[in-house]
């Protein structure tokens, strides 16, 4: 089986952490809150991705990335999902592809419908300390 190579992005702020309602025609989760990502394009590293998907997705440009971890998700496909923080970002948060974009308190994980979503926020809260 081939492993599809991913990316996503917590933009992280006052404890919490900007999250998409997916769009009810994606394939994948459709209405599901998740953590916003892409597929990586060929020969694209994951930090050109989240900078690239921030721009298409959000209209914003991240400062300094921090990189969470890398998690396997065999959800439809599989797939390996690189995660990582922006705690800065210039430009306002547009929403150009969710139904919906949500604060989600990092001490509430429930609130996301992937599991994989979940780990990788405890992850980042053991890592960094839920800033």
């Amino acid at each position: 089986m081939l492993m599809i190579e991913c990316v996503a992005f917590m933009l992280v702020k006052y404890g919490s952490i900007l999250v998409e309602r997916r769009s009810q025609s994606k394939v994948l989760g459709p209405g599901a809150v998740a953590i916003p990502g892409c597929h990586l394009e060929d020969g694209e590293t994951p930090e050109d991705g989240v900078r690239r998907e921030l721009a298409e997705e959000l209209e914003v440009e991240a400062g300094d990335l921090r990189y969470v971890c890398s998690l396997v998700d065999q959800s439809q496909d599989l797939r390996r999902i690189h995660y990582y923080a922006i705690e800065s970002w210039t430009g306002e948060v547009a929403n150009n592809e969710a139904d919906e974009l949500l604060w989600v308190r990092m001490a509430n994980p429930g609130a996301l419908d992937f599991s994989v979503d979940r780990l990788a926020v405890g992850e980042f809260q053991r890592l960094y300390g839920g800033i």
